[in-house]
């Protein structure tokens, strides 16, 4: 091999080494706790909005906040789990919290419109009367 070349390359181990990457998980308490605190208010605020409009599902707030919580966490910790602390502002320990913000109220008010039109439907059909 080339003395050059193999400065260049590295030996064999460290390119096996470089191949094999291992996902880190940098989410601390205090951004599970913010991601968590943020996911049940939006679920509590749209289970008050869903009683307003007469339509309510008695487990809204779960799935809206189940939603909220699950995206906000993925955008944060895999779709940009790749930025460091400067790439990404504010980062609260390791909470990505603009973009899990933000997909997570997308998510959340995603799912509650569908959770709204399907209960919606199921609402109409048994009200009809069969005959």
């Amino acid at each position: 091999m080339i003395p050059a070349l193999g400065d260049r390359l590295g030996t064999t181990t460290d390119l096996r080494r470089r191949e094999v990457v291992a996902m880190q998980w940098d989410l601390g308490v205090l951004g599970v706790m913010l991601i968590l605190a943020m996911s049940l208010a939006f679920g509590l605020l749209a289970q008050l909005v869903a009683r307003r409009a007469k339509t309510a599902m008695r487990w809204l707030w779960l799935t809206a906040a189940g939603a909220f919580f699950v995206v906000g966490l993925v955008t944060s910790e895999v779709w940009f789990g790749w930025a460091t602390e400067e790439d990404l502002q504010p980062n609260i320990d390791g909470l990505s919290f603009d973009e899990a913000l933000l997909f997570g109220l997308l998510a959340g008010i995603t799912s509650v419109v569908i959770t709204r039109y399907v209960t919606r439907r199921r609402l109409r059909h048994r009200a009809k009367p069969h005959g």
